[in-house]
């Protein structure tokens, strides 16, 4: 057996290389057996020919569902009745089609399908439907005809960006807007895109973009896999948005949940011909223990041409860059990952993998490059499992980057448990750059996650109620000020040791407060905290907007140095005094934690040469006190070529809770 390279570069490893192994070798088959020799691209076409589609004569529609007796389009064209010219006709292998002529159906129409099994029948949503409407009146929703007759016409095929790391905005459409509603696409393509572009950013990730039915699961219970979501604007506005990102150089990736779906069976898969295991597992497997929802058979083929021609259509259809793929861990494991704690390779490979979910997953990432060499795919990941992101012929499951999950845990838990004074910075340096060397991990202070009712935003925890009465530039008060100080430290240390990425979401760059709610019945159906407050961002008389523009100013050492392009190097952590240095393509960043403690000609050896501090948490526009002359050029060692080096350290002033970032300069001898 060839040892994968994902062994050989991890040692420890050695006991589960064909384990490892298995994994190239099981999707290699199961390719073969789906494809038949095609490639993924060109077998992932199932929204090509099930669901609606206009042909010159009319229209066509076909669907999936082997248990059923007989099946009828319904719909406003007929009454909501079955009548036997919208009735569809059995082909082989459980397909059944329905061939009209074009008066027959209109644009805008609403349809269901009535299926009939033995012993039952009830009414579904097409599977690969690509449009859903819910009924103000009844909430019920139903699939709508959308096939305009002038098609979307694209103004930017595909991202034209750069190939910088990404630096990810995380986004929710309906949220985007300030009022108490939901939100448009095309009020985030026409006033959030803009600001994501000059805030820095280079990829706008949004959530929520497949059709759920109760908006309180933040998008994450879908029932209509096809559909974008109708709550946000139809597709057409949805394309616009991806267009204008892409025009303005932005790439735009979604949320993918193939971990579980909704339960409804009105509106999602459940049950859908009258068998329960259709879609999901028919046995214990099937019900999320957790999460109130089912759980995909990836071992089934005719589920593995659903999920992978979805993956597919989001990329063909909206020109989308990519996917956050949701809850792996769940998929990952039979036990989905709950109530452990991965302490030891061992429980990576106790016989509790899914084999069938990671085969799919492998299957989707290689079918995702296929479709698009320049996407990019994340594994929302928070186990561990080695190879997550390697590639598969090293060993690997394919996926481009993981998310750094542990970090915002334990931002959270040293901001509750302990005293500024107690902040152990090896620690915190140890904790931050803990990543495989072989994968590229994308580091975040905190997503949507840690912001979900019953937790806040970092900044609101820092600084409690204060946040609502002493915001003002006029105002001074220490917890503002302490808050303000630990926010800029956190983030700039985070993003300066993270992997090869960075994420935010949407409003905490500038300390939004609060928490995130969506209406539902426990809270009145409010909107309150279901909306960002752009108006604290936007307002110059508010310190608010100190932490937007230190995050923007922060976001540029990346496309400007590249810092991602190398690991940081540790060059020196004082426990007592709270001091942290390391180096990072050719950048110098020094932090003191220190809640009061200022230094004066403290040394980091950084060996030889000139520095010039190009970034300051401590600047005034930043919210700081200017304590920091960022004109002085700093010299260690000896700058003449016959002189022995007499001091590699570099003697700095660091005010308490301050983080400066020097740059290596070039020096000329004498003799030169």
């Amino acid at each position: 057996m060839e040892i994968p390279v994902l062994v050989q570069n991890d040692t420890w490893l050695k006991p589960y290389a064909a384990h490892i192994a298995c994994r190239k070798s099981r999707v290699e088959r199961k390719e073969d057996e789906l494809t038949g020799g095609v490639s993924l691209a060109d077998y992932a076409n199932g929204y090509l020919y099930f669901g609606l589609h206009r042909t010159a004569e009319g229209w066509v529609f076909r669907e999936w569902a082997p248990n059923a007796v007989a099946i009828h389009m319904i719909g406003d064209f007929s009454g909501w009745q079955p009548i036997d010219e919208y009735a569809l006709y059995p082909l082989a292998d459980g397909i059944w089609e329905l061939v009209l002529p074009k008066e027959k159906l209109r644009q805008g129409a609403l349809y269901r399908l009535l299926i009939r099994w033995k012993g039952g029948q009830g009414e579904r949503i097409p599977s690969y439907a690509n449009r859903c409407l819910q009924d103000e009146q009844t909430k019920i929703f139903s699939a709508q005809v959308w096939n305009p007759e002038e098609p979307y016409k694209w103004k930017s095929h595909a991202w034209k960006g750069n190939t910088d790391s990404p630096l990810i905005y995380e986004s929710h459409a309906g949220m985007a807007t300030e009022e108490y509603r939901v939100g448009t696409f095309a009020e985030y393509r026409d006033r959030i895109i803009p600001y994501v572009k000059q805030s820095g950013y280079n990829t706008i990730q949004l959530m929520a973009i497949q059709e759920h039915p109760y908006y309180g699961s933040f998008g994450y219970h879908v029932s209509n896999f096809f559909a974008v979501s109708s709550r946000f604007g139809t597709p057409d506005d949805f394309k616009s948005l991806v267009d204008a990102a892409h025009e303005q150089g932005l790439r735009v990736i979604m949320d993918l949940v193939h971990s579980h779906s909704v339960k409804n069976t009105r509106e999602g898969l459940n049950l859908f011909d009258g068998t329960p295991f259709l879609y999901f597992y028919g046995d214990e497997r099937r019900n999320h223990p957790a999460w109130d929802s089912l759980c995909f058979n990836y071992g089934k083929n005719e589920v593995l041409h659903f999920l992978l021609s979805n993956c597919k259509y989001w990329l063909d259809e909206y020109h989308l860059d990519g996917f956050r793929f949701d809850g792996i861990t769940s998929m990952l494991y039979t036990h989905h990952g709950l109530e452990r704690n991965f302490t030891e390779y061992a429980m990576y490979f106790d016989g509790s993998e899914n084999a069938d979910a990671t085969t799919y997953l492998m299957l989707a990432n290689k079918l995702i490059h296929q479709v698009n060499p320049h996407a990019i795919a994340i594994a929302e990941e928070m186990s561990g499992m080695p190879g997550i992101a390697t590639p598969i012929d090293d060993g690997g499951i394919g996926f481009d980057y993981r998310l750094a999950m542990g970090t915002p845990d334990y931002w959270i838990r040293i901001i509750k448990e302990k005293e500024d004074t107690e902040w152990n910075v090896g620690e915190l340096y140890y904790e931050l750059t803990n990543k495989r060397s072989d994968e590229k991990t994308i580091g975040y202070v905190e997503s949507h996650d840690q912001a979900l009712v019953g937790d806040k935003t970092i900044f609101f925890r820092l600084v409690e109620k204060e946040i609502y009465q002493h915001m003002s530039v006029a105002d001074s008060n220490p917890l503002i000020d302490r808050g303000i100080a630990l926010h800029k430290l956190i983030r700039l240390v985070t993003f300066a040791t993270a992997g090869n990425g960075y994420l935010c979401f949407m409003g905490n760059e500038f300390g939004h407060p609060e928490w995130i709610d969506f209406p539902r019945e426990g809270n009145g159906w409010s909107y309150q905290y279901a909306r960002r407050q752009w108006n604290l961002r936007y307002n110059q008389q508010l310190k608010f907007h100190f932490l937007a523009d230190f995050d923007r100013e922060m976001l540029l050492l990346s496309s400007t140095y590249r810092i991602f392009d190398q690991p940081a190097e540790r060059l020196l952590d004082d426990h007592t005094r709270q001091i942290l240095a390391f180096r990072r393509c050719g950048l110098v960043f020094v932090f003191n934690f220190h809640p009061v403690q200022s230094y004066a000609d403290f040394g980091i050896p950084t060996g030889c040469g000139k520095f010039r501090v190009i970034f300051n948490s401590d600047e005034a526009r930043f919210g700081g006190f200017d304590r920091i002359d960022a004109s002085i050029d700093y010299f260690t060692g000896s700058i003449f070529a016959d002189r022995p080096m007499e001091n590699t350290s570099l003697k700095v002033y660091i005010p308490a809770r301050c983080a400066l970032v020097f740059k290596e300069m070039p020096v000329k001898s004498v003799y030169d």
